[in-house]
């Protein structure tokens, strides 16, 4: 028997109860892993926050892991080829990752590099390819200089870097506890907060090409309107409605252009973590039991790192 988190309601962290579960078997396309580490991320909670389909309950938690293959279904390789029983992996966009062994797509599990350790594999895809795709849809090349709302956050520090790698300029707001983060990964820090469009008007007096969104506020659409002139060249993962209002970008794991890009650069993220060009900070860990602890600090919206469950 297996251990699976799921979310037995639609709510709070109170709806979600660890159960014990067995695992199916692998068959053609499939992999069963034994889990290492669990990454944590938002939406694992905000996925089954607000009610939704009934039928669809129990709702299994977590889209990525860290494991080592325990079995190969008939034919199958994983999707950085090959594959064997003791392979270390990770997996990415599957569902129900909250667990100590599980059967997956093998489509979705790729080699762990063996200079990254599991709970950092654990969280490098979701913020990672979102990061990548925010720097996809508004074209940023380098010499551009971008505007980045959150950038000491998970999301944001990978923006950080991947733009750094480009050649791009990032001036990154968040609070003064945070600035050294910024500074650390490549970013120029700005304090948000009243007058934040003028203090980056300072830092470039030549004008902002393109503006990043992770924190939804209506202060970071604003002052993005306000700087960049494309609305095309704005982007947001959390201000849904501002989006749709305002006309600038949105981009989420539910839309499926989003899906089919992100799944497109897993294996390049993957490459770059594990020469050491794509830090994934951790902040602590917990076992697998105290998943709903974990939680409460992630949704404090302060964990000052990534965190990963341990089974």
């Amino acid at each position: 028997m297996a251990q699976h988190w799921v979310a037995t309601d639609f709510g709070g962290l109170d709806v979600l109860e660890l159960t014990d579960v067995d695992v199916p078997p692998p068959g053609p396309g499939e992999v069963t892993l034994a889990v290492t580490a669990v990454g944590m991320n938002p939406a694992d909670f905000k996925h089954v926050a607000q009610p939704g389909d009934r039928a669809k309950l129990p709702v299994p938690i977590g889209y990525e892991l860290a494991g080592r293959v325990v079995a190969l279904g008939p034919g199958t390789e994983l999707a950085s080829g090959g594959g064997e029983v003791g392979d270390e992996v990770l997996a990415f966009r599957i569902q129900g990752g909250y667990a100590s062994e599980i059967t997956v797509p093998a489509a979705a599990v790729f080699a762990r590099p063996a200079s990254l350790a599991p709970e950092e594999a654990a969280n490098l895809l979701l913020a990672g390819s979102t990061a990548a795709e925010m720097l996809h849809v508004t074209g940023v090349g380098a010499g551009d200089t971008v505007l980045l709302h959150g950038a000491s956050g998970a999301v944001g520090v990978s923006v950080l870097q991947q733009a750094r790698l480009i050649g791009a300029r990032v001036i990154g707001t968040a609070g003064e506890s945070s600035a050294d983060v910024v500074r650390r990964f490549g970013g120029e820090p700005v304090r948000y907060g009243d007058g934040l469009a003028d203090r980056v008007r300072e830092l470039a007096p030549d004008g902002i090409t393109a503006a990043l969104d992770t924190v939804g506020t209506d202060e970071a659409v604003e002052v993005s309107l306000e700087l960049v002139a494309d609305r095309g060249r704005i982007v947001t993962i959390a201000a849904f409605g501002r989006a749709e209002r305002d006309g600038i970008r949105l981009i989420a794991g539910a839309i499926p252009a989003s899906q089919a890009f992100r799944d497109s650069v897993r294996a390049r993220l993957i490459e770059l973590a594990g020469d050491g060009q794509l830090v994934v900070p951790m902040a602590r860990t917990f076992p697998l039991s105290e998943a709903r602890a974990a939680l409460e600090l992630l949704r404090s919206g302060h964990p000052g790192g990534k965190l990963a469950l341990i089974p």
